[in-house]
Protein backbone atom coordinates (compact mmCIF):
# COMPACT_ATOMS: atom_id res chain seq x y z
CA UNK A 1 0.00 0.00 0.00
CA UNK A 2 1.04 3.81 0.05
CA UNK A 3 3.80 5.28 1.92
CA UNK A 4 5.18 0.92 2.15
CA UNK A 5 1.97 -0.48 3.35
CA UNK A 6 1.66 -4.27 3.38
CA UNK A 7 -0.46 -6.04 0.86
CA UNK A 8 -3.70 -7.57 2.73
CA UNK A 9 -2.50 -10.60 2.61
CA UNK A 10 1.05 -10.07 3.87
CA UNK A 11 -0.75 -8.02 6.58
CA UNK A 12 -2.54 -11.30 8.03
CA UNK A 13 0.17 -13.01 7.35
CA UNK A 14 -2.14 -15.98 5.55
CA UNK A 15 -2.63 -16.38 1.93
CA UNK A 16 -6.37 -16.29 1.05
CA UNK A 17 -6.26 -19.73 -0.31
CA UNK A 18 -5.53 -21.08 2.69
CA UNK A 19 -8.79 -19.94 4.26
CA UNK A 20 -11.77 -22.90 3.57
CA UNK A 21 -14.50 -20.61 1.71
CA UNK A 22 -15.44 -20.12 -1.69
CA UNK A 23 -12.71 -17.99 -3.61
CA UNK A 24 -14.81 -14.66 -3.82
CA UNK A 25 -15.94 -14.67 -0.04
CA UNK A 26 -12.29 -15.96 1.06
CA UNK A 27 -10.42 -12.95 -0.95
CA UNK A 28 -13.18 -10.82 0.55
CA UNK A 29 -12.52 -11.86 4.18
CA UNK A 30 -8.61 -11.29 4.00
CA UNK A 31 -9.18 -7.80 2.18
CA UNK A 32 -12.11 -6.57 4.75
CA UNK A 33 -9.68 -7.65 8.01
CA UNK A 34 -6.70 -6.68 6.25
CA UNK A 35 -8.25 -3.52 5.84
CA UNK A 36 -9.49 -2.91 9.87
CA UNK A 37 -5.78 -3.25 10.70
CA UNK A 38 -5.07 -0.56 8.39
CA UNK A 39 -7.13 1.46 9.44
CA UNK A 40 -5.10 1.78 12.65
CA UNK A 41 -2.85 3.89 10.70
CA UNK A 42 -3.94 6.83 7.75
CA UNK A 43 -5.56 5.72 4.71
CA UNK A 44 -4.78 8.30 1.74
CA UNK A 45 -7.34 7.72 -0.62
CA UNK A 46 -8.31 9.61 -4.15
CA UNK A 47 -11.13 10.41 -5.34
CA UNK A 48 -12.02 10.93 -8.76
CA UNK A 49 -15.10 13.26 -8.26
CA UNK A 50 -16.06 13.89 -5.65
CA UNK A 51 -18.32 16.78 -5.35
CA UNK A 52 -22.02 15.72 -5.99
CA UNK A 53 -24.28 12.17 -5.34
CA UNK A 54 -21.81 9.29 -4.92
CA UNK A 55 -18.63 11.01 -5.21
CA UNK A 56 -19.55 13.56 -2.42
CA UNK A 57 -20.64 9.97 -0.29
CA UNK A 58 -17.59 8.14 -0.42
CA UNK A 59 -15.91 11.41 0.60
CA UNK A 60 -18.30 11.93 3.57
CA UNK A 61 -17.88 8.26 4.22
CA UNK A 62 -13.92 8.24 4.12
CA UNK A 63 -13.77 11.71 6.24
CA UNK A 64 -16.05 9.99 8.96
CA UNK A 65 -13.23 7.39 9.18
CA UNK A 66 -10.76 10.00 9.41
CA UNK A 67 -9.02 9.24 6.07
CA UNK A 68 -7.00 11.34 4.64
CA UNK A 69 -8.64 12.05 1.15
CA UNK A 70 -8.01 13.89 -1.87
CA UNK A 71 -10.45 14.97 -5.09
CA UNK A 72 -9.75 15.85 -8.56
CA UNK A 73 -12.55 17.31 -10.94
CA UNK A 74 -13.11 20.47 -12.66
CA UNK A 75 -14.22 22.69 -10.23
CA UNK A 76 -17.03 23.31 -11.72
CA UNK A 77 -20.05 21.41 -10.80
CA UNK A 78 -20.20 21.15 -7.13
CA UNK A 79 -17.89 23.06 -4.22
CA UNK A 80 -15.36 21.15 -2.95
CA UNK A 81 -16.31 19.01 0.37
CA UNK A 82 -14.87 20.00 3.80
CA UNK A 83 -11.73 18.38 5.05
CA UNK A 84 -10.34 17.51 1.60
CA UNK A 85 -7.27 18.18 -0.82
CA UNK A 86 -8.38 19.23 -3.57
CA UNK A 87 -6.74 19.06 -6.52
CA UNK A 88 -8.41 20.72 -9.39
CA UNK A 89 -7.91 19.45 -13.19
CA UNK A 90 -9.46 17.75 -16.42
CA UNK A 91 -9.16 14.01 -16.70
CA UNK A 92 -9.11 13.98 -20.57
CA UNK A 93 -5.82 15.56 -19.83
CA UNK A 94 -3.05 13.90 -19.82
CA UNK A 95 -0.55 16.39 -18.50
CA UNK A 96 -3.29 16.89 -15.84
CA UNK A 97 -3.52 13.67 -14.69
CA UNK A 98 0.54 13.47 -14.78
CA UNK A 99 0.18 16.03 -12.64
CA UNK A 100 -2.16 14.96 -10.62
CA UNK A 101 -0.03 11.35 -9.92
CA UNK A 102 3.17 13.56 -8.34
CA UNK A 103 -0.04 14.21 -5.50
CA UNK A 104 0.64 10.50 -4.33
CA UNK A 105 0.84 7.91 -3.41
CA UNK A 106 -2.54 6.59 -2.48
CA UNK A 107 -3.86 3.71 -0.82
CA UNK A 108 -6.95 3.48 -2.69
CA UNK A 109 -8.19 5.28 -5.83
CA UNK A 110 -12.29 5.30 -6.36
CA UNK A 111 -13.36 6.13 -9.73
CA UNK A 112 -17.02 7.95 -9.50
CA UNK A 113 -16.77 10.42 -12.51
CA UNK A 114 -15.82 8.11 -15.36
CA UNK A 115 -20.07 8.39 -16.68
CA UNK A 116 -19.30 10.46 -19.82
CA UNK A 117 -15.48 9.06 -20.57
CA UNK A 118 -14.19 6.88 -23.18
CA UNK A 119 -12.32 3.95 -22.36
CA UNK A 120 -9.31 5.48 -23.69
CA UNK A 121 -9.84 8.56 -21.48
CA UNK A 122 -10.50 6.08 -18.47
CA UNK A 123 -6.70 3.83 -19.86
CA UNK A 124 -4.95 6.97 -19.70
CA UNK A 125 -5.93 7.55 -16.34
CA UNK A 126 -5.31 4.71 -15.31
CA UNK A 127 -1.87 4.51 -16.63
CA UNK A 128 -1.00 8.08 -14.75
CA UNK A 129 -2.11 6.38 -11.43
CA UNK A 130 -0.73 2.92 -11.65
CA UNK A 131 2.04 3.38 -9.73
CA UNK A 132 0.72 6.01 -7.43
CA UNK A 133 -1.79 4.36 -6.28
CA UNK A 134 -2.35 0.54 -4.35
CA UNK A 135 -5.97 -0.08 -5.61
CA UNK A 136 -8.27 1.08 -8.15
CA UNK A 137 -12.15 0.92 -7.78
CA UNK A 138 -14.28 1.77 -10.64
CA UNK A 139 -18.36 2.41 -10.31
CA UNK A 140 -19.06 0.87 -13.92
CA UNK A 141 -23.06 -0.28 -14.10
CA UNK A 142 -25.27 -3.10 -14.94
CA UNK A 143 -25.61 -1.79 -18.52
CA UNK A 144 -22.43 -3.48 -19.01
CA UNK A 145 -23.91 -6.66 -19.23
CA UNK A 146 -25.45 -7.76 -22.69
CA UNK A 147 -28.55 -9.32 -20.93
CA UNK A 148 -29.54 -6.37 -18.95
CA UNK A 149 -32.40 -5.47 -18.12
CA UNK A 150 -33.92 -8.95 -19.75
CA UNK A 151 -32.10 -11.48 -17.93
CA UNK A 152 -31.26 -13.03 -14.75
CA UNK A 153 -27.59 -11.36 -13.88
CA UNK A 154 -24.88 -12.75 -12.06
CA UNK A 155 -21.30 -11.69 -12.27
CA UNK A 156 -20.71 -14.69 -14.71
CA UNK A 157 -23.24 -13.41 -17.36
CA UNK A 158 -21.78 -12.01 -20.75
CA UNK A 159 -20.67 -8.47 -20.94
CA UNK A 160 -20.08 -6.66 -23.90
CA UNK A 161 -16.83 -6.40 -25.36
CA UNK A 162 -14.48 -3.33 -26.06
CA UNK A 163 -10.86 -2.42 -26.20
CA UNK A 164 -9.21 -0.87 -23.41
CA UNK A 165 -8.29 1.80 -25.53
CA UNK A 166 -11.54 2.58 -27.59
CA UNK A 167 -12.56 5.77 -28.61
CA UNK A 168 -16.32 7.53 -27.69
CA UNK A 169 -17.20 6.26 -31.02
CA UNK A 170 -16.62 2.79 -30.51
CA UNK A 171 -20.20 1.13 -30.64
CA UNK A 172 -22.52 3.95 -31.39
CA UNK A 173 -23.60 2.45 -34.75
CA UNK A 174 -25.36 -0.39 -32.62
CA UNK A 175 -27.61 2.14 -31.10
CA UNK A 176 -27.67 3.75 -27.35
CA UNK A 177 -28.15 1.17 -25.47
CA UNK A 178 -25.70 -1.30 -26.75
CA UNK A 179 -23.06 1.70 -27.02
CA UNK A 180 -23.33 2.62 -23.66
CA UNK A 181 -22.75 -0.78 -22.50
CA UNK A 182 -19.52 -1.08 -24.60
CA UNK A 183 -18.68 1.99 -23.42
CA UNK A 184 -18.69 0.73 -19.53
CA UNK A 185 -17.15 -2.78 -20.50
CA UNK A 186 -14.45 -1.06 -21.93
CA UNK A 187 -13.97 1.35 -19.71
CA UNK A 188 -13.80 -1.68 -17.45
CA UNK A 189 -11.09 -3.66 -19.62
CA UNK A 190 -9.28 -0.17 -19.39
CA UNK A 191 -8.91 -0.47 -15.66
CA UNK A 192 -8.09 -4.27 -15.60
CA UNK A 193 -5.63 -3.84 -18.01
CA UNK A 194 -3.05 -1.69 -15.78
CA UNK A 195 -3.65 -2.34 -12.32
CA UNK A 196 -5.20 -6.21 -12.76
CA UNK A 197 -6.08 -7.76 -9.35
CA UNK A 198 -5.54 -4.42 -7.53
CA UNK A 199 -8.17 -3.35 -9.34
CA UNK A 200 -12.28 -3.74 -8.14
CA UNK A 201 -15.05 -3.48 -10.61
CA UNK A 202 -18.92 -2.37 -9.09
CA UNK A 203 -21.78 -2.95 -11.29
CA UNK A 204 -24.54 -0.94 -9.42
CA UNK A 205 -27.91 -0.75 -10.85
CA UNK A 206 -30.23 2.23 -9.65
CA UNK A 207 -28.56 4.22 -6.95
CA UNK A 208 -31.23 6.43 -5.03
CA UNK A 209 -30.64 8.71 -1.89
CA UNK A 210 -29.67 11.90 -0.66
CA UNK A 211 -28.27 13.88 -3.67
CA UNK A 212 -29.53 12.12 -6.66
CA UNK A 213 -29.41 13.88 -9.48
CA UNK A 214 -31.64 11.84 -11.93
CA UNK A 215 -35.02 12.80 -10.38
CA UNK A 216 -36.33 9.49 -9.56
CA UNK A 217 -36.95 8.93 -6.03
CA UNK A 218 -37.75 12.95 -5.72
CA UNK A 219 -40.22 12.55 -8.71
CA UNK A 220 -42.27 10.12 -6.53
CA UNK A 221 -41.76 12.16 -3.06
CA UNK A 222 -43.10 15.07 -4.80
CA UNK A 223 -45.61 13.78 -6.38
CA UNK A 224 -46.86 11.87 -3.23
CA UNK A 225 -46.75 15.48 -1.41
CA UNK A 226 -49.82 16.62 -3.85
CA UNK A 227 -51.27 13.79 -3.09
CA UNK A 228 -55.12 12.46 -4.42
CA UNK A 229 -55.20 9.83 -6.31
CA UNK A 230 -51.42 8.77 -7.06
CA UNK A 231 -51.21 6.38 -10.02
CA UNK A 232 -48.73 3.67 -9.27
CA UNK A 233 -47.41 1.27 -11.72
CA UNK A 234 -47.72 -2.76 -12.67
CA UNK A 235 -47.53 -4.77 -9.61
CA UNK A 236 -47.68 -3.80 -6.37
CA UNK A 237 -45.84 -6.96 -5.68
CA UNK A 238 -42.81 -6.52 -7.98
CA UNK A 239 -39.01 -6.84 -6.68
CA UNK A 240 -37.33 -3.19 -6.69
CA UNK A 241 -32.85 -3.29 -6.04
CA UNK A 242 -31.87 -0.05 -5.66
CA UNK A 243 -29.00 0.56 -3.72
CA UNK A 244 -28.55 3.67 -1.40
CA UNK A 245 -25.65 5.94 -2.42
CA UNK A 246 -24.48 5.95 1.08
CA UNK A 247 -24.16 2.26 0.63
CA UNK A 248 -22.72 1.70 -2.18
CA UNK A 249 -20.16 4.57 -1.08
CA UNK A 250 -19.57 2.52 2.11
CA UNK A 251 -18.76 -0.57 -0.38
CA UNK A 252 -16.46 0.96 -2.39
CA UNK A 253 -14.17 2.02 0.05
CA UNK A 254 -13.76 -1.62 1.93
CA UNK A 255 -14.44 -3.83 -1.58
CA UNK A 256 -11.67 -6.46 -2.36
CA UNK A 257 -10.34 -6.47 -5.41
CA UNK A 258 -12.90 -8.62 -8.09
CA UNK A 259 -16.34 -7.66 -9.65
CA UNK A 260 -19.37 -7.08 -7.74
CA UNK A 261 -22.76 -6.43 -8.49
CA UNK A 262 -24.35 -3.87 -5.95
CA UNK A 263 -27.76 -3.85 -5.49
CA UNK A 264 -30.58 -4.53 -2.80
CA UNK A 265 -31.24 -7.99 -2.07
CA UNK A 266 -33.61 -9.90 -4.24
CA UNK A 267 -36.98 -9.98 -2.96
CA UNK A 268 -36.53 -7.76 0.16
CA UNK A 269 -38.07 -4.57 -1.58
CA UNK A 270 -41.24 -4.29 -3.55
CA UNK A 271 -42.17 -1.35 -5.46
CA UNK A 272 -45.11 -1.29 -3.17
CA UNK A 273 -42.82 -0.84 -0.32
CA UNK A 274 -40.98 2.22 -1.92
CA UNK A 275 -44.48 4.17 -3.12
CA UNK A 276 -46.05 3.57 0.35
CA UNK A 277 -43.10 4.94 2.04
CA UNK A 278 -43.39 8.26 -0.20
CA UNK A 279 -46.63 8.22 0.82
CA UNK A 280 -46.29 8.21 4.26
CA UNK A 281 -43.19 10.48 5.03
CA UNK A 282 -45.03 13.01 2.56
CA UNK A 283 -47.95 13.07 5.09
CA UNK A 284 -50.46 10.54 3.82
CA UNK A 285 -52.07 12.75 1.57
CA UNK A 286 -53.55 10.18 -0.77
CA UNK A 287 -54.05 6.90 -2.19
CA UNK A 288 -52.13 4.50 -4.53
CA UNK A 289 -54.23 3.33 -7.64
CA UNK A 290 -52.50 0.05 -9.84
CA UNK A 291 -52.50 0.19 -12.71
CA UNK A 292 -51.51 -2.96 -14.96
CA UNK A 293 -48.54 -3.13 -17.71
CA UNK A 294 -50.84 -3.34 -20.52
CA UNK A 295 -53.10 -0.26 -19.53
CA UNK A 296 -49.83 1.91 -19.17
CA UNK A 297 -48.52 0.80 -22.72
CA UNK A 298 -51.89 1.67 -24.34
CA UNK A 299 -51.23 5.24 -23.06
CA UNK A 300 -47.47 5.54 -24.23
CA UNK A 301 -46.48 5.61 -20.94
CA UNK A 302 -42.73 5.88 -21.11
CA UNK A 303 -41.22 2.89 -19.08
CA UNK A 304 -38.20 4.23 -16.28
CA UNK A 305 -39.02 7.89 -17.04
CA UNK A 306 -42.32 9.04 -17.58
CA UNK A 307 -43.27 6.84 -14.21
CA UNK A 308 -39.67 6.04 -12.94
CA UNK A 309 -38.17 2.88 -11.51
CA UNK A 310 -40.89 0.91 -13.49
CA UNK A 311 -39.91 -1.28 -16.25
CA UNK A 312 -41.39 -4.42 -17.48
CA UNK A 313 -38.55 -6.22 -18.69
CA UNK A 314 -37.70 -9.49 -17.09
CA UNK A 315 -34.80 -8.54 -15.59
CA UNK A 316 -34.58 -5.28 -14.54
CA UNK A 317 -34.87 -6.25 -10.87
CA UNK A 318 -33.18 -9.81 -11.25
CA UNK A 319 -29.92 -8.58 -9.99
CA UNK A 320 -27.72 -11.41 -8.15
CA UNK A 321 -25.70 -9.31 -5.74
CA UNK A 322 -24.66 -12.85 -3.36
CA UNK A 323 -20.83 -11.59 -3.99
CA UNK A 324 -21.08 -7.98 -2.80
CA UNK A 325 -22.71 -8.82 0.33
CA UNK A 326 -20.54 -11.76 1.09
CA UNK A 327 -17.35 -9.23 0.40
CA UNK A 328 -19.23 -7.08 2.81
CA UNK A 329 -21.84 -4.70 1.29
CA UNK A 330 -24.66 -3.80 3.50
CA UNK A 331 -27.56 -2.65 2.30
CA UNK A 332 -30.75 -0.55 4.00
CA UNK A 333 -34.23 -0.98 3.48
CA UNK A 334 -35.68 1.19 1.13
CA UNK A 335 -38.07 2.91 3.68
CA UNK A 336 -34.66 4.77 5.07
CA UNK A 337 -33.60 5.75 1.89
CA UNK A 338 -37.15 7.23 1.60
CA UNK A 339 -37.37 9.09 4.34
CA UNK A 340 -33.69 10.51 4.32
CA UNK A 341 -34.37 11.87 0.85
CA UNK A 342 -37.19 13.79 1.50
CA UNK A 343 -35.31 14.93 5.10
CA UNK A 344 -32.87 16.42 2.29
CA UNK A 345 -35.05 17.54 0.50
CA UNK A 346 -37.05 19.47 3.09
CA UNK A 347 -34.01 21.07 4.77
CA UNK A 348 -34.15 23.37 0.70
CA UNK A 349 -31.21 20.93 -0.75
CA UNK A 350 -30.66 21.02 -4.62
CA UNK A 351 -29.15 18.45 -6.53
CA UNK A 352 -26.40 19.33 -8.98
CA UNK A 353 -28.39 20.10 -12.39
CA UNK A 354 -28.40 17.64 -14.81
CA UNK A 355 -30.08 16.80 -18.15
CA UNK A 356 -31.63 14.09 -16.68
CA UNK A 357 -33.95 15.34 -14.48
CA UNK A 358 -36.14 16.95 -16.82
CA UNK A 359 -36.79 13.30 -18.72
CA UNK A 360 -38.65 11.50 -15.25
CA UNK A 361 -42.42 12.21 -14.39
CA UNK A 362 -45.92 12.02 -15.79
CA UNK A 363 -47.44 14.90 -16.71
CA UNK A 364 -50.60 15.34 -14.08
CA UNK A 365 -53.46 15.65 -17.51
CA UNK A 366 -52.16 12.08 -18.85
CA UNK A 367 -52.25 10.83 -15.71
CA UNK A 368 -55.79 11.97 -14.68
CA UNK A 369 -57.13 10.53 -17.94
CA UNK A 370 -55.45 6.85 -17.36
CA UNK A 371 -56.84 7.26 -13.60
CA UNK A 372 -60.09 8.31 -14.68
CA UNK A 373 -60.38 4.97 -17.18
CA UNK A 374 -59.42 2.70 -14.89
CA UNK A 375 -62.00 4.09 -12.61
CA UNK A 376 -64.84 3.50 -14.92
CA UNK A 377 -64.11 -0.04 -15.34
Amino acid sequence: MARGRKSPEEALGVEADELELPSEVRRGAVWRVALLLDRINDMRILLLGGTWFLGRAVVNAACERGWEVTTFNRGRSAPDAPGVQPVHGDRTRREHLERLAGHGPWDLVVDTSASEMSPRQVLDGARALGSAAQHYVYVSTVNAYKGWPHERLTEASPTYQAPADADRGYGAELGTTIHYGMQKAGCENAVLSVFGDRASILRPGVILGPGEYVGRLPWWLRRAERGGAVLAPGRADQTVQPVDVRDLAAFALDAPPGTFNVAAPLGRNTMEDLLTACMRVTGDRGRLVWVDDDTLAKHGVREWTELPLWRTAHGTWAVETGLAQGAGLASRPVQETVIDTWAWLRGGNEPVSHPRWDEHGLDPAKEARILAEVAAR
